[in-house]
């Protein structure tokens, strides 16, 4: 039907199959085949000139539609990749949510006012695919090999608890081996999936060697907003990322309970599901949380 109307608009197949790219045969073979499909003759030909007969006359005004509706789609996909605009649904971790996702997206909003975001704050791993999920923002790597993932930053988390709760033990905690013994006198803040014992490797500028800190917690959870304002409220010490806990801690919230101590850093990665070209938004979205991640506010 597309080669139909370019003979018809050039007026020759000679002219058509220039502009195609095609040869003069092909372009016959395409006519012909169209005619014997429709059971109807679409063009009265001779070697000087050709004509349209009634019904070619009618057709041909479908097909001007057609071709029109098809440099509309064509047009307008080429200029999804130029101009970002259009809706992005892009989950994350409550811990990345507040602090990180949505404040990069609210910039980028800010200057594309027609990105139409629509965030999911979630902790479980949900099909990327069955919740028409266009971007995901993980913790740690995604064991699924059909999605294509990209490292884009990490964060370090900190042991800590309110400054009333930690004052109100008389024995200042040290990094030392003993440091599970010590702390079983601290309640501990946990989120539920993390079981009845959580194991975690602390680090101290001074030492070289990790020490494993194994708690028992006896207060959960179900996100980390819900986690840090248990903890917050002198409920028990709790692990909090480090781009929160310096804005609570400069707040007078939050102090850590081993000075200087943390956890091996956590990488983040930016996943989707997107084989081929990953669209525009997609792609924008990436480097904003990306810059923010490493320069939190």
């Amino acid at each position: 039907m597309s080669v139909f109307a370019k003979v018809v608009e050039r007026g020759s197949i000679s002219a058509a199959a220039e502009d195609l790219s095609l040869s003069k045969s092909v372009i016959s073979q395409h006519l012909k085949v169209l005619e014997q499909e429709l059971g109807i003759t679409l063009l009265n030909r001779t070697t000087r000139r050709q004509t349209l007969t009634a019904a070619g006359a009618v057709f041909y005004e479908k097909c001007q539609q057609m071709n029109q509706l098809a440099q509309e789609a064509w047009e307008g996909a080429r200029e999804s990749q130029l101009t970002p605009a259009g809706s992005i649904t892009i989950t994350a971790p409550h811990a990345l949510m507040g602090s990180i996702v949505a404040p990069a997206i609210g910039e980028l909003v800010s200057v594309y006012p027609a990105i139409i975001p629509h965030l999911v704050a979630d902790d479980g791993r949900v099909d990327i695919i069955e919740h028409g999920i266009d971007l995901a923002i993980r913790v740690g790597e995604s064991a699924s090999s059909s999605y294509r993932q990209r490292r884009i930053g990490q964060f370090r988390d900190v042991l800590c608890g309110s400054p009333q709760y930690i004052a109100q033990f008389t024995d200042t905690l040290d990094f030392c081996d003993d440091l599970s013994e010590m702390m079983a006198d601290y309640n501990y803040v946990a989120n539920v999936w993390q079981g009845k014992y959580v194991v975690h490797h602390l680090h101290h500028p001074s030492q070289t060697e990790p020490v494993t800190l194994m708690m028992h917690p006896t207060r959960f959870a179900d996100s980390l907003p819900t986690a840090l304002a248990l903890i917050e409220a002198g409920a028990g010490l709790g692990i909090i990322p480090e781009f929160i806990y310096t804005q609570r801690q400069l707040a007078g919230c939050l102090a850590e309970a081993i000075p200087g101590a943390y956890l091996v850093p956590t990488s983040v990665y930016a996943t989707h599901a997107f084989n081929s070209t990953v669209p525009l938004l997609v792609r924008l979205c990436i480097d904003a949380i990306e810059s923010r991640l490493s320069t939190p506010a």
